[in-house]
């Protein structure tokens, strides 16, 4: 196995490590998020659902259809090779998306954890696997994996504004603790797995020479505008 991508399984390793670390603090940050200021309840109520698969799957189908288009009837060798970069990152995201949607809701059946409205009659670690309820998916948080997996791609794309997208997705992931939604624990395992989703699906993509790169290490860098400019030129 190709050394970076076989680095990436220490994502999941983390993922595992810090979920672990915050189990036993999970009761209590969890009860002291959902009683923080009404103001501060009411506006996380309001970012929280930015992080639902379906509306990003159908923003990026939106981008597919419109790339596709102009690559379709352009004869003009600038605006084309924009319409093909447009499709290949539509098919970035949505594999992304969905690679992580599909990891993490397998991951809640499977472990099946109750959710913190459950906390007063279960407790914070009651398992019930296969249940096919969502009231026991509660661990990885989707929302989480969701965001994870949508910045986190952006990150791999504009490595300067990494900052920002990360600390986007963090605030999207700690919202779903304050709106009751999740333990902390939950979020902090979604998170990682969307991030690792992201980081293997761009592995893909710098194989097939299509968005990214990769680099002397063998790790997976964003093409630069010439390199872009040069492959048009070829393909054409």
């Amino acid at each position: 196995m190709n050394r970076p991508i076989a680095s990436t399984l220490w994502i999941f390793v983390t993922a595992a490590l810090l979920a672990a670390a915050l189990l036993p603090f999970d009761p209590a940050l969890s009860q002291r998020a959902q009683g923080l200021p009404e103001g501060v309840v009411t506006f996380n109520r309001h970012i929280t659902d930015f992080g639902t698969f379906g509306w990003m799957i159908y923003g990026s189908g939106l981008l597919a259809i419109t790339a596709f288009i102009i690559w379709r009837v352009s004869a003009n060798e600038m605006i084309s090779g924009r319409g093909r970069t447009g499709w290949r990152l539509f098919l970035y995201f949505f594999l992304t998306i969905g690679s992580a949607s599909a990891l993490v809701h397998l991951l809640k059946a499977v472990i099946g954890r109750a959710r913190p409205e459950l906390f007063a009659e279960l407790g914070a670690y009651s398992l019930s696997p296969m249940t096919g309820n969502t009231i026991f998916e509660s661990f990885p948080s989707g929302h989480s994996a969701a965001v994870g997996a949508f910045f986190g791609a952006f990150a791999l794309l504009v490595p300067r504004l990494r900052p920002f997208f990360i600390a986007g997705a963090v605030l999207i992931g700690v919202s779903r603790v304050i709106v009751g939604a999740h333990y902390p624990s939950d979020v902090a395992a979604g998170l990682l797995v969307g991030l690792w989703c992201a980081l293997m699906v761009a592995f893909v993509f710098a194989r097939h020479n299509a968005l990214f790169r990769l680099d002397d290490a063998g790790w997976p860098r964003p093409k630069t505008a010439l390199e872009k400019r040069l492959e048009s030129r070829t393909e054409h």
